[in-house]
C-alpha cells in the first residue's frame, strides 16, 4: 500500500491505536502485576505485551503491507525485512523501569520511518493521558482533558539551557563534561521518550544520549521533535538514521533550534 502524500492525515488513527494500547496498559499498571525478564535481562510486564497485541493488528489495517518492527516481537527473533521502503517502529511500552516504579513516566510510542528519516509518530503518556504527535511539519500535544495545542522547539538560550536525562540510565561523567559547552546549563530529568517531547514543547532544549538504545526507543518522539522544528543527530553532526544492523543506536543528540 503506497503511504498518502500528506502523512499528517495518518495521526488521527495513530491516536486512537495508541490510546487503546494506553487503556490496556494502565489496566496493568492498576493490578499487582508480575515482572518478567527477557533472554537480555531487560523486564517486560503484560503491559509490554498487551498493549503490542493492540497495535500491530490495528496498524497491518491502517497499512496493509508495510512491515512492523515491534520492540516484544523483535525480542522473540521475529524481524521483518524491511528493505529500504517504509516502516513502523513500536514501543508499546517505553520505559518500562518507569512502569514498574510507578512513576508514570512511562509512553506509548508508534513511529513511521520513511525515506530513512522519523516522519509521523505519536507518543502517549498514558498516566497522565498526554499524547503527542507530528508529521508533514505539524506538532500538537493533547492534554488530559482533550484539548489540542501546536508546538514547536524554541530557539536556544545563549545562556541556561534546560538539558534533560534519565533518571534510569545515567553516565553522570559524559554529561558533565558534555555540558561545559552551554554556559548556565541546568539538568532536569523525564523519563523514556518524554525527553524528545520535552524540547518538542519548548519547555527544554536539549537532550544528549550516552549508552544504546533502540530504534523503536527514538522512531515516535523524533518524529514529533522533527515536526516541531528539532533533530536528532549523532555527535558528530549526522542524522540519526533508521534501518541500521540490529536496529541499534549511536550516541545522539535531540535538540531544538540552535
Amino acid at each position: 500500500m503506497p503511504l498518502p502524500a500528506d502523512l499528517s492525515c495518518l495521526l488521527p488513527a495513530l491516536e486512537d491505536i495508541a490510546r487503546a494500547a494506553g487503556e490496556a496498559i494502565m489496566e496493568v499498571y492498576g493490578s499487582d502485576f508480575t515482572v518478567m525478564n527477557k533472554d537480555d535481562s531487560s523486564p517486560v510486564t503484560a503491559a509490554d505485551q498487551r498493549a503490542e497485541a493492540i497495535i500491530l493488528p490495528r496498524l497491518a489495517a491502517l497499512t496493509p503491507g508495510i512491515p512492523m518492527v515491534a520492540e516484544e516481537e523483535a525480542a522473540a527473533g521475529r524481524i521483518p525485512n524491511v528493505g529500504i521502503g517504509p516502516f513502523w517502529l513500536i514501543d508499546p511500552l517505553d520505559g518500562t523501569k518507569e512502569f514498574i516504579k510507578r512513576n508514570g513516566e512511562f509512553t506509548v510510542n508508534i513511529g513511521l520511518i520513511a525515506d530513512g528519516s522519523p516522519a509521523a509518530g505519536v507518543v502517549l503518556q498514558p498516566a497522565l493521558g498526554l499524547l503527542w504527535s507530528g508529521a508533514a511539519g505539524k506538532a500538537s500535544v493533547v492534554d488530559h482533558k482533550g484539548l489540542r495545542r501546536a508546538i514547536s522547539c524554541r530557539p536556544r538560550p545563549t545562556h541556561g539551557a534546560v538539558v534533560l536525562t534519565s533518571r534510569s540510565h545515567r553516565n553522570p561523567e559524559a554529561l558533565e563534561a558534555w555540558m561545559n559547552q552551554y554556559p548556565g546549563a541546568t539538568l532536569d530529568f523525564a523519563g523514556s521518550s518524554l525527553k524528545f517531547c520535552r524540547v518538542a514543547e519548548g519547555s527544554a532544549d536539549l537532550y544528549p544520549r550516552f549508552g544504546p538504545t533502540s530504534e523503536w526507543d527514538t522512531a515516535a518522539a523524533s518524529a514529533v521533535l522533527i515536526a516541531a522544528g528539532g533533530e536528532v543527530v549523532t555527535f558528530d553532526g549526522q542524522p540519526l538514521g533508521y534501518a541500521k544492523p540490529k536496529f541499534r543506536n549511536p550516541d545522539f543528540i535531540a535538540r531544538g533550534r540552535g
